[in-house]
């Protein structure tokens, strides 16, 4: 489990009991060089995927979307065996998002009381850091400059909060956002990177669910931003894949 589990963890105050959403895993987006973006579901900083049969069944139905300068291209994904399928690549100055909104709600206890929570995760692959606009609820778009991105909380900046940014070899730098939401990175080596924020909503709501209303007490938000880096030192090689969770 990576530092942003454990913080994850940590931030909303319980012991980790065996129905929280797989250890607080995240998803991310891969693009490889010939082929149409995929989500997954796991570690990336510890090589970890998750598969079907497993714990990747748990997902609900994630949708992605296609963002470019010819407007929005949105899309169901289609489950494989190692992450789940979009129609579509991000081109150069393109980006896609994507995120889950039907994660089954999971219960923590801590003594006698119960809460049920809404894990809700999302994710975005940049082609650039060309400025972006939010899309996602919790966000961490690209601003411009290299390296730097804002992070954005329901449509505003979200100030103090720790990010983190991994490589697949358990490379980690983290920094917290300023009080307009900026966070910085330098970008040593050439190869992917993904970035990483949670943030935990306490306030009670509803959801429609695949069964109807739902209600739950909060929600725990994971959001990931991935890009490869055309530059840089050669890049630290990745331990073997860690194995699948059942």
């Amino acid at each position: 489990m990576n530092k942003l589990s454990l913080a994850l963890i940590a931030a909303l105050g319980f012991a980790m009991p065996a129905t929280m959403p797989a250890q607080a895993h995240q998803i991310w987006i891969e693009q490889p060089d010939q082929g149409n973006a995929t989500i997954r579901f796991g570690e990336f900083g510890e090589n970890l995927r998750e598969v079907s049969p497993g714990l990747l069944d748990k997902f609900g139905k994630p949708a992605g979307t296609l963002l470019s300068a010819k407007g929005e291209q949105k899309a169901e994904a289609a489950k494989t065996a190692d992450g789940f399928a979009l129609p579509f690549k991000a081109a150069n100055g393109e980006s896609v998002v994507a995120e889950d909104t039907l994660y089954p709600l999971y219960t923590w206890k801590q003594g006698d009381k119960e809460t049920t929570n809404w894990f809700h995760p999302a994710a975005r692959l940049i082609t650039g850091f060309a400025e972006q606009a939010p899309k996602l609820t919790l966000d961490l778009v690209p601003t411009g400059k290299p390296g730097q991105f804002k992070l954005v909380f329901q449509g505003q900046p979200k100030a103090k909060t720790k990010v983190m940014l991994v490589t697949q070899s358990g490379w980690a730098k983290e920094e917290h956002s300023d009080e307009q939401g900026l966070v910085a990175f330098d970008l040593p080596w050439k190869g992917t990177y993904v970035a990483e924020v949670s943030l935990n909503e306490r306030t009670p709501g509803e959801r429609q669910g695949t069964n109807g209303a739902e209600k739950y007490d909060g929600v725990s938000y994971v959001t990931t931003v991935t890009y490869v880096h055309p530059d840089g030192l050669a890049p630290v090689p990745a331990g073997p894949a860690a194995t699948p969770n059942k």
